[in-house]
This record gives structure tokens, C-alpha cells and sequence, in this order.
């Protein structure tokens, strides 16, 4: 009976990615990340450093990640992606990212994601269909604060850095062996017509109107450029 349960709420977590988006699903999704990136960076004390917003290449949001676990812990989330160009921020691109854990454990929470590239490496990652947390793409938990001091070997090794908040905390967090994957439906269906990560993330499409809330938001706090 035990098995049966764990392999039903599995099931469950598997569900949110076999159906198909719509926009409005969309344009929350991008709401939410705005607003996930807006209220952490009012809090500049609890925030990303000023030394990784000057070098950030690319910020990707998953707002609220799901994690529910019963004797298999499972994780699943969308989130979007914009990288930085010479002529400001790109058109938005949609990402999954799934992990999984196992152990005895029982219970469910949200917790948003925020994914830094600091270089080009980094860029390079998010232009693959997929890849994996600290295998493929290097990553380390990211600093915390307006002046704390990122320029660790860690923080210069990694491509990506990585933070968490559940229930208003925010924290870096290791996220070694959850895999970020391209969602290229939801991309197109954003932009009405098909389109590589590589032509939008390069700043080579337009953005749609309904990402620009989400775009002014990020280069308001992530506006110095990485030459600077």
C-alpha cells in the first residue's frame, strides 16, 4: 500500500508537465518571477550582491518549485530565463527544471528559485536542451547581501550560482543534480511562432509585450553592465 502511495503522489508531481500551457499560464509564470525578483531585491541587505549583479550574464526564475516527498522525494518547476546582450536584456525563454531525492521523508513545500550565470560558460549552459547541476554545469551556492564578499575561488569557479526562498528566507542553495531542460512549447507559444534559444537569448527576437513587465524588473536591479 506504501509503495502504491509513493508511486501515486510521483504520478502527481509528473502531471503539471505533460499538460499544455496556455498564455495566461504563461503570463502568470512571468508575473511571478517579476515578482519573486522584485522583493528580493528591495531587500538589498537579503539580496544578490552588488558584485554578482555587475557580472551576471543571465537570470533565470523559478517561482514557486514544488517538492513533495514520500519515502521518493520528487522536485518539478518552470521558470524563465533572460540573458544579458549588448543592447539591454533578451526576450524571455522557458526552462524546467526537475531533481529528485530519496530517503524517508513526508511532506510538501514551495520554495522559489533564482539561477545567476556569471560568464559566458554559463550562457553557453542555458543554450543547451538540457543539462545538469553541478555535472555538466558548475554551480555553487550564491552569497547573500549587498556587500558580501563574492569573489571566493568557489564563486569564481562556478557558472552558475544559486539561491532559494521559502517563507521569505533567502539563501544560496545547492542544487547538485537537478537538471534544467529548454521548454520549447511554452517558448513558442509566447511568441507565436517557433524560435531557437539561441536567436532569443542572443537578443535576435523581439521580446513580446507581455515580458516586458518581467524585463524592466530585471535590468532595474541587474542594470550595470557586465564591462563596467
Amino acid at each position: 500500500m506504501k509503495k502504491l502511495f509513493a508511486l501515486l503522489c510521483m504520478v502527481g508531481m509528473t502531471l503539471p508537465a505533460l499538460a499544455a500551457s496556455s498564455k495566461a499560464t504563461l503570463d502568470d509564470r512571468l508575473e511571478n518571477s517579476r515578482t519573486v525578483i522584485d522583493e528580493i531585491m528591495q531587500t538589498p541587505d537579503k539580496g544578490v550582491p552588488d558584485s554578482i549583479v555587475k557580472q551576471a550574464t543571465c537570470i533565470a526564475v523559478v517561482p514557486s518549485l514544488k517538492k513533495g516527498a514520500f519515502i521518493v522525494g520528487a522536485e518539478y518547476g518552470q521558470g524563465v530565463v533572460t540573458c544579458r546582450t549588448g543592447h539591454g536584456w533578451s526576450g524571455p525563454v522557458f526552462i524546467r527544471v526537475a531533481g529528485g531525492s530519496f530517503g524517508f521523508q513526508i511532506g510538501g513545500q514551495g520554495t522559489d528559485l533564482v539561477l545567476v550565470a556569471v560568464n559566458d560558460k554559463g550562457l553557453q549552459d542555458l543554450l543547451k536542451s538540457k543539462f545538469k547541476i553541478g555535472g555538466d554545469a558548475s554551480a555553487a551556492a550564491g552569497p547573500v547581501g549587498r556587500n558580501a564578499q563574492a569573489a571566493t575561488d568557489l564563486s569564481l569557479r562556478a557558472e552558475l550560482l544559486t539561491y532559494s526562498r521559502s517563507k521569505g528566507l533567502f539563501a544560496g542553495i545547492d542544487l547538485t543534480g537537478v537538471t534544467v531542460s529548454q521548454n520549447t512549447d511554452d517558448t513558442t507559444l509566447l511568441y507565436g511562432a517557433p524560435h531557437t534559444f539561441e536567436q532569443i537569448l542572443k537578443g535576435n527576437v523581439l521580446p513580446p509585450a507581455d515580458s516586458r513587465p518581467f524585463l524592466r524588473t530585471i535590468a532595474k536591479y541587474f542594470h550595470t553592465a557586465q564591462t563596467e
